[in-house]
């Protein structure tokens, strides 16, 4: 009902602003033109162009996804109208397409560099990144840029880490580069981890998440302090949007949504080991590849990212559908019997039938959820539950809104599970002791495996496309209601 009503209400403001617009401009017939923000409200369409990629746009199973299109989505609902999506692959292309038909804005992880600040308007900014050089593991560690000379070192063309490259070349005239088109920095932290280059420049929050899919590919330093990264708008016209989109900013920030949603995309990446990746990757293809049709099924039937259940079967047995741990539970979602029983599952040794079971408690536990804490914390507290329990999940959230932080809110509550282990906490608390580290790793391991999954699946379909000469036109837009 709350959602209803702010609905309506943006709706009136919407209508009252467009009313208000047209009873100011049909006096002024000729003499003023609407700007940039007025046309946004009487259309009703914000557009934004962006990259496919996991900083900045993608589509999985439950539809569009990524950081930038969740923010940009949320600006298009803080003025009431919709948000159309345009998908660029090339940098040139999407600075040329600001300010045209397609493009209000450029929603695309753009670091603010001053020759950029020449021909754009840019907003505050919303993240920091530094750039970073990537070598390959096993080979030596470059120390400074210098060492990548006589090396083949890739940057994506036009970009800030091109700019940075062509100044530091003043002091090291031997320093040369590959400028790549038509690529993202996903594509160079792989091109690093197959060996096909030696040393790439990306940014840190594209490494972050794509080093779990390239583990081979390591952080070598970074060439620069944190720098701004905003929405680009077109340089010529009114700066109207831009004001409104530095308040959309100001009030996402201190409303703590901007937090949250960095805490979403980044947070689960700052626990990584190379190794338990690799071997990882290693078990997809091992292992994963003859059961994804059955976790695809299951995951279909009650309503779950196959890649989410998959990443669950992995942290509890390694897809191993013979698994056996010595409290008894065994299988690949490693069930016990009691809960087995309950399901109806007569063998837990069965892949099918576990996975099946599993994802069948798991929705159970996520239906379990208070209907007031929504995704993704939603998720995550299940998973939190399905590894502790609901009882010790609810302790937790006491302790959280005791504290006074918020009990609905996952990156809160995380804080407080691990108290379940301490005496004089447990002892207050309903259902007791727990080891309440145990479910804060849970989710943040399954959280990691599950992008890591859902990048392989990504870049395995645009593989094929590339192969089978398919690709979707460039400039194919996606209309997203509110």
């Amino acid at each position: 009902m709350n959602l209803y009503k702010s609905r309506i209400r943006k709706a009136t403001h919407r209508l009252s602003v467009c009313l208000l617009i047209s009873a100011l401009t049909i006096p002024l017939t000729g003499s003023r033109t609407a700007t940039i923000y007025e046309t946004v409200l009487r259309d009703n369409v914000l557009r934004m162009i962006t990259f496919v990629g996991p900083t900045t746009y993608f589509e999985n199973a439950r539809g569009p996804n990524g950081f930038e299109y969740f923010l940009g989505r949320a600006f298009a609902r803080s003025l009431g109208v919709q948000l159309e999506v345009t998908v660029i692959e090339d940098l040139n292309a999407l600075i040329n397409a600001l300010g045209g038909p397609r493009a209000h804005f450029a929603g695309a992880g753009l670091t603010v560099t001053e020759s950029r600040q020449a021909l754009l308007h840019f907003s505050q900014p919303y993240l920091q990144v530094r750039q970073t050089l990537l070598y390959r593991q096993a080979t030596p560690r470059p120390r400074d840029i210098s060492d990548t000379i006589g090396g083949r070192l890739v940057v994506v063309a036009n970009s800030s880490h091109e700019e940075l490259l062509t100044l530091l070349q003043k002091d090291y005239p031997g320093l040369r580069w590959e400028a790549l088109r038509d690529t993202e920095m996903m594509d160079l932290v792989r091109l690093v981890h197959e060996g096909e280059a030696d040393y790439a420049l990306v940014d840190s929050s594209a490494y972050s998440i794509d080093r779990g899919l390239y583990p081979r590919a390591q952080s070598a330093f970074y060439l620069t302090e944190p720098e701004p990264v905003a929405w680009a708008f077109p340089g010529h016209g009114d700066d109207s949007l831009v004001h409104a989109a530095n308040r959309f900013l100001t009030d996402y920030r201190d409303s703590g949504k901007l937090e949250q949603l960095k805490a979403r995309f980044y947070e689960h990446t700052d626990e990584f080991s190379v190794g338990g990746s690799q071997l990882f990757m290693h078990r997809i293809d091992e292992r994963l590849k003859q059961h994804i049709p059955l976790f695809k099924e299951a995951a279909a039937q009650w309503d779950l990212d196959w890649h989410l259940l998959a990443a669950m079967a992995y942290q509890e047995s390694h897809w191993n559908p013979k698994a056996k741990s010595p409290t008894g539970v065994r299988g690949m979602m490693m069930l016990t019997r009691q809960t087995a029983k309950s399901l109806k599952i007569r063998n837990r040794l069965n892949a099918e039938h576990s996975i099946r079971g599993g994802a069948e408690y798991f929705a159970k536990t996520r239906k379990r959820i208070p209907p007031d804490i929504t995704e993704p914390d939603r998720t995550w507290f299940a998973l939190a539950a399905y590894n502790v329990g609901m009882g010790h999940l609810e302790d937790a959230r006491v302790l959280t809104e005791n504290a006074g932080d918020d009990p609905h809110l996952w990156a809160h509550v995380r804080r407080y599970l691990p108290k379940l282990a301490q005496k004089k906490y447990y002892r207050t608390l309903k259902h007791g002791f727990a080891r309440g580290n145990e479910p804060v790793q849970y989710v943040q391991n399954i959280r990691h495996f599950a992008t890591i999954l859902q990048w392989h699946s990504m870049q395995q379909r645009r593989q094929r496309a590339l192969l089978e000469n398919q690709l979707p036109e460039l400039g194919n837009s996606l209309v997203l209601p509110l």
